[in-house]
């Protein structure tokens, strides 16, 4: 009978034990997983129960960009990361217009907790009857879907169980002679105010592309875009470095590094920032988180960078982290030493870890949990 009854409350002591972080990369998606042939474009958030909810592309045929059979799925990690939840098609388009789905895919997605309400929301670019071009391309001027690409956003107001139909933001968010226009992949922010703030970029008439952000005061019922950051410049990630002061982090097709800006009045105008073309980046989407110090085990403000850290190719995935805003890079953490597709995303697991959600060398999105103390020089 004692006997019983020990392993019955070791049972119960166990059960209690918080659950940590992975030790080591954990494959979310790969390819063949559900018959599809890539998963790409990754972005995560950390709900406020502690869910983790990642975001990406499900590139049916292959790995190729819009336009193509892709839609958006999401999968759900309740024990910071170890499992993931069956994938979940939270934006499809379907046949819309009586296309194929090859000719209405919906990619590039971007995640937002709003801190406010718990609400949830996904960005994505949506391209219809281009007959298979490239969306980069192809995309026209004007409003209509069969002109050019639409800019949609979902809601969940259950952790990422379950998704609203999609609200297009174009006429919102686009100005007429605008080509394609669009979130930045990733993931956007909640301002100490409540502002929700989403990276954006969009095609001058003649191509060129530039990035800035679009933000929020009404939890996403309205949008206002601002200035351009800098031109030739395309997928941006945002961070408050201090209240009402925006960083923009931005991939920057000049091939000097890493783009970086900031903003003191909402996008109505930029500067460059002290470390601007200063980290090393190989063209590519990277992640950037801002957190404060009583939200993290160091107890201090912290801003932490991801990419690919090689200035000519996606490799060397390495997690950085900055004690003055981003001037200064003291610590970091080679992840990933493999060739890979490089785009990434970040998110607190706890006070103590950091979560990377990554296309990796292993597998198409992968999750990885790092410490904060193993950052620190």
């Amino acid at each position: 009978m004692r006997k019983l009854l020990f392993i019955i409350l070791a049972a119960l002591l166990l059960q209690c034990q918080p659950v940590r972080p992975p030790q080591g990369p954990v494959t979310v998606r790969t390819a063949g997983d559900d018959g599809v042939a890539a998963y790409r474009i990754p972005g995560i958030v950390t709900t406020k129960s502690g869910t983790l909810v990642a975001v990406y592309d499900i590139r049916h045929d292959s790995a190729r960009d819009l336009q193509g059979d892709i839609e958006i799925g999401i999968s759900r990690s309740t024990d910071r990361g170890n499992t993931w939840e069956p994938m979940i098609v939270a934006l499809s388009m379907g046949g819309y217009g009586g296309l194929s789905r090859a000719e209405n895919g919906v990619g590039d997605p971007c995640i937002l907790l709003d801190e406010t309400t718990g609400d949830l929301l996904v960005f994505a670019a949506w391209v219809h009857g281009k007959g298979g071009k490239a969306a980069w391309w192809s995309a026209g001027d004007g409003f209509e879907p069969d002109e050019t690409p639409q800019l949609l956003m979902v809601r969940s107001k259950d952790d990422g169980r379950t998704w609203s139909a999609p609200v297009n933001l174009t006429r919102q968010v686009k100005q007429p002679e605008w080509l394609f226009t669009f979130q930045a992949p990733g993931r956007g922010i909640t301002m100490t105010d409540g502002t929700l703030v989403v990276p954006f970029q969009h095609q001058e008439p003649d191509r060129t592309p530039a990035a800035g952000i679009m933000y929020s005061r009404d939890h996403g019922e309205t949008w206002t875009v601002s200035a351009d950051a800098k031109t030739n410049t395309t997928e941006s990630q945002v961070a408050e470095i201090a209240p009402g002061v925006l960083l923009l982090s931005i991939r920057d097709n000049r091939g000097t590094g890493r783009a970086l800006y900031v903003t003191r009045d909402m996008g109505r105008t930029w500067t460059p920032h002290a470390a601007d073309g200063q980290l090393p980046d190989p063209v590519c989407m990277a992640s950037l988180l801002h957190v404060p110090a009583a939200e993290n085990s160091l107890g201090r403000d912290i801003l932490l960078f991801a990419n690919p850290a090689d200035e000519k190719e996606r490799r060397k995935m390495t997690l950085r982290i900055s004690f003055d805003g981003g001037a200064t890079w003291p610590g970091a953490v080679l992840f990933d030493a493999g060739e890979c597709w490089g785009y990434s995303c970040l998110t607190m697991v706890d006070p103590e870890t950091v979560g990377v959600l990554y296309e990796g060398s292993q597998a198409h999105i992968t999750f990885r949990a790092i410490p904060l103390r193993d950052l620190q020089p």
